[in-house]
């Protein structure tokens, strides 16, 4: 019903974005359908109450792992920019945590550009992290 909405270039409600949304999360979807739906709506043009549904169902998903760190700061590469930028957001990740930041870093390998977050953490010898761990780190280094 979602992916025949969507290639009707119909909107989705923000109830049925948070569905699909939490379905995708919880793998109800395979990989082709999810790949389907994603590109129908990038096809259609998100709405905002698409968009707004999606994220209520990740906000319900999150892990979370509240570091003793007093502020922190929740860093997030945009891509998909289409830009063609370099990836500034672990950039300036690192240059914050560095001035006494604390970081909580999450992102992706590469889809849309030449590296995402993951990419360019591994390349600099970062582990990827369990939350558990990530938490710890926050608090030892300020990065995590």
């Amino acid at each position: 019903m979602i992916l025949g909405k969507l290639v009707k270039m119909q909107n989705l409600t923000a109830q049925e974005s948070e569905g699909m949304g939490e379905e995708m999360l919880e793998g109800k979807y395979t990989d082709a359908q999810v790949g389907a739906i994603l590109t129908a709506l990038k096809m259609k043009g998100e709405t905002q109450e698409e968009i707004v549904g999606i994220a209520r169902a990740m906000k319900r998903k999150a892990i979370i792992i509240n570091p003793k760190a007093g502020k922190l700061v929740d860093s997030c590469g945009t891509g998909g920019d289409s830009s063609n930028t370099f990836n500034i957001s672990t950039a300036a990740a690192l240059v914050a945590s560095g001035a006494g930041v604390s970081i909580a870093k999450h992102g992706n390998r590469s889809v849309s550009s030449n590296c995402g977050s993951a990419d360019v953490l591994e390349e600099l010898g970062v582990k990827m992290l369990e939350p558990e761990r990530a938490r710890e780190c926050i608090e030892k280094i300020k990065f995590g």
